[in-house]
């Protein structure tokens, strides 16, 4: 056997590396995180043997129980469907409001290229971090005071903090996108704007729509919470019934929450493999 031929070998047979490596900055990032976790079990009180007590499943299931039968008289399904339909509505407009505001902030919070100077990058990346800082309930809350109670205050309050989140994701896309097709135009002297419509954009255009579609799914959830505090949808509805202790009310409610969240998850299903074909 040759030199040549047993590196060869040796190549294809080595053993596996060791499990844990004392300079692989991974492997300490992954112990600290699982030091942190054991950590917070001992630090935080919980009650194990009182959630998992016969008493609480009894409970529990008392409660399941009174949901049944869901309330399905026409007066009250004609009402559900408008609070569906107006908790959609939320979503979806606070979804697009928020989609062009973080786009817009997303451009002066990425560096394009290596002599990119990028000036008012830190700037906007702190107001990224503010907006998405602050949860939606907190911006619901505040905006209820300039805007009145209703589907306005919510629907901008989920497209202040969607902002917040989806220019952060899309500063990181824009700044992840291969180089080369902006650099081919960048030194044709191409200005910027045209440089990011043509070369840069179609690039990460699928995962701009990715993104925007999962928080659209969230938004969904987010716009039946915010509803709680008086911003319409079912979420209000939720609450009303919920505080009366009506039971099937508040199963129907939750079953078109359900239906809600299933339907945007089948259509961004359905985009995705669009784009993808």
């Amino acid at each position: 056997m040759t030199v040549d031929t047993q590196t060869a070998a040796n190549e294809v047979y080595k053993l596996p590396p060791k499990l844990f490596d004392a300079r692989c900055k991974a492997c300490w990032f992954v112990a600290a995180v699982l030091l942190l976790v054991g950590l917070s079990f001992g630090t935080l009180d919980l009650q194990w043997a009182q959630f998992l007590s016969a008493q609480a499943f009894s409970k529990m299931g008392k409660f399941l129980g009174e949901l049944l039968p869901p309330e399905t008289s026409p007066v009250f399904l004609r009402k559900l469907l408008a609070a569906a339909l107006e908790t959609l509505a939320m979503s979806a407009l606070g979804t697009l409001l928020a989609v062009l505001l973080g786009l817009a902030l997303a451009l002066p919070a990425s560096k394009t290229y290596d002599g990119d100077p990028a000036r008012w990058r830190s700037l906007t990346r702190l107001l990224l971090n503010a907006l998405r800082s602050v949860p939606e309930l907190i911006w619901a809350t505040l905006l209820l005071i300039a805007a009145g109670l209703g589907p306005f205050a919510g629907t901008l309050a989920l497209a202040l903090h969607t902002a917040g989140v989806l220019g952060r994701l899309f500063a990181e896309a824009i700044e992840n996108a291969p180089p080369g097709p902006a650099f081919a135009l960048r030194v044709r002297g191409v200005p910027s704007s045209r440089v990011f419509l043509y070369a840069t954009l179609p690039q990460v255009l699928p995962q701009l729509l990715s993104y925007t579609l999962y928080r659209w799914e969230n938004n969904i959830r987010a716009a039946a919470v915010l509803g709680v505090v008086g911003a319409g949808g079912l979420g209000q509805m939720l609450a009303f019934h919920m505080g009366l202790f009506q039971m099937g009310e508040t199963s129907s409610i939750l079953i078109a929450m359900l239906f809600l969240v299933a339907l945007v998850d089948a259509l961004s299903f359905a985009s995705r493999r669009w784009l993808a074909s």
